[in-house]
């Protein structure tokens, strides 16, 4: 987490809190760029052995300013959509740094794709590949692809971001992949460069992980085929609560190792929330408290719109007071939004620290899949977003206007 107390008061970095509240409207995100820069800088140093090419997950945080804070440490771009792909480019990521990954690319898409010479389209079926090599021969252009492999395992996460079991609509099973391999000889615009594999996100433990390189050693072998790239993908958890299980990273970096030493591939990586998602506060006011029987709900003025995980998948963010009190508030506690849904709640305790209306909390650990899951519901503006760099307080994303959703 990026949030720390001096004396009462709640810091990101060296900067107060409160004195960002003045100047700004709530709710709203607020990233650290130093918590930013040491996650990349700590996730690449576990595998610098292997010299890899690491895609940041755009999806997980698709803002311009982190994306280009982000290409001047060095990243490059997992992309999933034209309006990715456009923000990367927009943060003048190298397009060789790009890979486009997603189930369902429509035409357009991938005419752009091809257009800005990624450096690999993965496809995730065999009309995708055959639809990318008729592009390309109208577009006279050979292009380089990746092919995604449904390695069916079971990542030991939540089903709804479990991405590489047989059920999965991602990726080519086994026998697809290797008769897709043998078939595309015959396709002259493509060329086969890579494999892929994601198999899900907020993984903790490093034996699906382990399963998957074993799976794609296999694949390799069997497929004949010589890959210049293999791209492992990315779901590497983090801790949401101090008594989460930490994934043994530099564990896994090993076996990436010893897998490059066999395979003789350069290795790309797709993390998203491993750099961003304890970067990011969602910090908001509190609108009203009031007592239902022996539950007080403390009403905040950010919604599920705002913040959709725990609504989505019952996810648990910690939330601490801007200004913290030494009286306590004891029984029940929900914290809550104002949207209509009895979804739109954060989380409950069973004490907390004394609050008035008016007095601000901040929701930790949302820089991954929070602003990304925002929405117009209710037709609410968008919040907006604000990073704090070497103590200089930036806004890189206006809160919206209503007029413009009108």
């Amino acid at each position: 987490m990026s949030l720390n107390y001096k004396g009462q008061n709640l810091f990101i970095e060296n900067t107060s809190i409160k004195s960002i509240v003045r100047k700004n409207n709530t709710p709203f995100y607020l990233y650290s760029y130093k918590k930013i820069k040491d996650n990349f800088e700590n996730f690449y140093n576990y595998f610098k052995k292997v010299s890899p090419l690491v895609c940041f997950s755009v999806k997980s945080n698709s803002n311009v300013s982190i994306l280009t804070e982000l290409r001047k440490l060095g990243s490059g771009a997992d992309v999933v959509s034209e309006g990715e792909l456009l923000k990367a480019l927009r943060a003048k990521i190298n397009p060789k740094k790009i890979v486009f990954s997603g189930v369902g690319k429509t035409d357009s898409e991938l005419r752009l794709a091809i257009k800005k010479r990624v450096l690999l389209i993965n496809v995730e079926s065999e009309s995708e590949a055959l639809l990318i090599n008729k592009i390309s021969k109208k577009m006279n252009r050979v292009t380089s692809i990746g092919i995604r492999l449904n390695p069916n395992v079971d990542a030991n996460t939540l089903s709804k971001i479990s991405t590489g079991k047989l059920d999965s609509k991602f990726g080519l099973l086994s026998k697809n992949f290797l008769r897709f391999c043998k078939s595309s000889k015959n396709l002259k615009n493509i060329k086969i460069n890579a494999i892929s594999v994601h198999i899900g996100s907020q993984i903790t433990s490093i034996a699906p992980y382990k399963r998957t390189l074993n799976a794609i050693r296999k694949i390799i072998k069997l497929s004949k085929t010589n890959f210049d790239y293999v791209d492992l993908g990315g779901g590497f958890g983090i801790q949401y609560k101090n008594k989460d299980k930490k994934i043994d990273i530099k564990n896994y970096s090993n076996l990436v190792q010893k897998f490059q030493k066999e395979t003789n591939c350069k290795i790309i990586f797709e993390p998203g929330r491993y750099i961003v998602g304890n970067t990011g506060s969602l910090v908001s006011r509190i609108v009203f408290i009031k007592k239902n029987g022996k539950k007080y709900f403390i009403i905040l003025d950010a919604g599920m719109n705002d913040f959709m995980r725990p609504a989505l998948y019952n996810a648990k963010h910690e939330i601490v007071s801007v200004s913290k009190s030494k009286k306590r508030i004891a029984g029940n506690i929900e914290f809550v939004g104002p949207i209509c849904e009895s979804t739109d709640t954060f989380l409950k305790y069973k004490n907390f620290s004394f609050l008035k209306e008016g007095e601000y909390v901040a929701i930790t650990n949302v820089g991954a899949y929070g602003s990304t899951l925002s929405s117009n519901y209710n037709t609410r503006p968008l919040a907006s977003e604000i990073i704090i760099k070497k103590g200089k307080i930036k806004v890189i994303r206006k809160r919206q206007k209503i007029s413009e959703i009108i």
